[in-house]
């Protein structure tokens, strides 16, 4: 079983930071290369950019809770959730069988 999680491409899991502007303050962000693929999708499916997607989802959760206490576990919860709601459609391709 863990064949398929040990085997995965280094570059899966490997950190970016991305710099974003929420509220005309730029502030960088932190996530795996996995995490930005998925939310480069999200960003296309919702016809906006990566970095607007992120803006409009602080905010909102801004105007819900009050605060934004952590917005890169934030976002990997929002892609894990993407991903279950749309596990009938692969998102990025199989790891090669060595």
């Amino acid at each position: 079983m863990c064949r398929m999680f040990a085997h995965q491409p280094m570059s899966n899991y490997e950190a970016q930071t991305r710099s974003v502007r929420i509220g005309g303050h730029s502030t960088s962000i932190r996530l795996e290369t996995t995490f930005w693929d998925i939310l480069e999708e999200i960003a296309a499916c919702e016809g906006t950019s990566v970095a607007k997607f992120i803006t409009t989802l602080h905010d909102e959760v801004l105007a819900h809770r009050g605060e934004v206490q952590n917005l890169a576990s934030l976002l990997r919860c929002s892609c894990v959730l993407y991903v279950s709601q749309n596990a009938d459609r692969p998102l990025m391709p199989a790891v090669a069988a060595e």
